[in-house]
């Protein structure tokens, strides 16, 4: 009966450590290797593992089976490519062995992921789980504690909020009184937890960079940035101006209606402005424009009709704003009498233009980037790279072969 033992590492340790690659196979091979990574980092779990992976496979041997011993490692790129490097070496281990059974070891929740896909192609008869015991003296303590201090980015992300917490609470419970001073306190590391938890620090730096990039590239972007950001304030401002000019509303969905109805034009009008502004820098380089530059204006358009429609809808029907009344039409013989439209009816014009609007960009950016697309293809067969075009009288004057030489044999 075989049994494969194998040591899962999912990333890439022992690749990373000593420099091989897996998978690595045999008794000798993987004794070995707990020299190199022992060398390479004696603190590491890692060692305890491929330990561990011997001595089981030597209780297997003791018990008259044939185990297999074998460490596969994943990939640093990414989660799915390290799953992808572990499956594709099972497979070559499964494929040269032919094992019965599996016994998988592991020494953390990470490699324990890999088990499903162990499963998935050889029976798994035990999942080998390796715990290390740490001494605890004051001797491992003070070792971790220097290990601790040592790191500096533990350091600015613990200490700092402890030591301004411990320094900034007696100040406040002084001044204010204890209560106010520790709901103080908890409000800023509550917000500082989710500034970590969220990565809103590398969001910022991006953000920052991507700025400073565009102001050294003089994008026109930035500027309309600026203007939509402006507008934003006003439409904002208008809408909230809006809410609070109403009377004796209870509830709040003709606030929300009001609001939007006020500050949407602004809205769209900001998003138009930020729009123009990236279709403008893809003018500028000279490069083929995306439909999703082309079509994002007339998407913006639609959009704000229809929370516009829909707002406005909502805000008749409790008679906050008057019915649209068409005024009368006198062009000449052609006379018009002023009419009133209900809101249903105005509704649905704001909808339908949104349709025409929306189906007009599709058509906008179908052709625009279409033309781009076949002029490029056409300019492409026309030989415009320097390449000569294949023909029939290069095949038959034998010029063109598979190998990229001249063909001898005769036709």
């Amino acid at each position: 009966m075989t049994t494969l033992v194998v040591c899962l590492d999912r990333n890439d340790d022992v690749g990373r450590k000593t420099g091989l690659r897996t998978p690595i196979v045999g008794w000798e091979a993987v004794r070995a290797l707990v020299t190199d990574v022992g060398l390479a980092d004696p603190e590491d779990s890692g060692v305890n593992s491929l330990l561990e992976t011997l001595r089981v496979a030597q209780t297997l041997r003791d018990g008259d089976e044939d185990p297999v011993v074998a460490v596969v490692s994943g990939d640093r790129e990414s989660m799915v490519s390290a799953d992808r490097a572990v499956a594709h070496q099972l497979d070559e281990l499964i494929a040269e062995h032919d094992p019965d059974s599996a016994v998988v070891v592991i020494d953390s929740a990470e490699d324990e992921r890999l088990v499903p896909i162990v499963e998935s192609r050889v029976q798994v008869d035990s999942v080998d789980r390796v715990v290390v015991r740490q001494a605890r003296d004051i001797e491992s303590t003070y070792y971790l504690l220097k290990q601790f201090l040592a790191d500096e980015e533990l350091r600015q992300t613990v200490l700092v909020p402890v030591g301004l917490t411990l320094l900034v609470f007696p100040m406040l419970a002084t001044l204010v009184g204890p209560a106010e001073g520790a709901a103080a306190i908890t409000t800023v590391i509550g917000l500082f937890l989710l500034y970590k938890g969220f990565s809103i620090d590398e969001v910022m730096t991006g953000v920052t960079r991507q700025v400073r990039e565009s102001l050294y590239a003089g994008r026109v972007s930035v500027v309309t940035y600026v203007v939509a950001a402006g507008l934003t304030l006003v439409g904002l401002f208008v809408g909230a101006l809006g809410v609070s000019n109403l009377e004796d509303t209870q509830g709040t969905v003709v606030p929300v209606m009001t609001f939007a109805f006020d500050s949407v034009p602004w809205l769209a009008m900001a998003a138009l402005t930020a729009s123009a502004g990236r279709l403008l820098d893809e003018i500028i380089r000279e490069e083929p424009i995306g439909a999703s530059y082309l079509n994002l204006p007339f998407i913006v358009v639609a959009v704000g009709l229809v929370v516009r429609g829909f707002s406005a809808y909502f805000l008749e029907q409790q008679d906050v704003i008057d019915p649209f009344v068409v005024p009368a039409i006198n062009v000449g013989a052609l006379s018009v009498d002023s009419f009133g439209v209900t809101a249903g009816e105005r509704l649905a014009a704001f909808v339908v233009t949104a349709f025409v609007v929306t189906l007009v960009g599709v058509r906008v950016a179908t052709y625009f980037s279409g033309g781009d697309f076949e002029s490029e293809a056409d300019d492409r067969v026309e030989g415009d790279s320097g390449e000569e075009p294949l023909t029939e009288a290069g095949l038959e004057d034998g010029e063109l072969t598979d190998g990229g030489a001249e063909s001898d044999s005769p036709r």
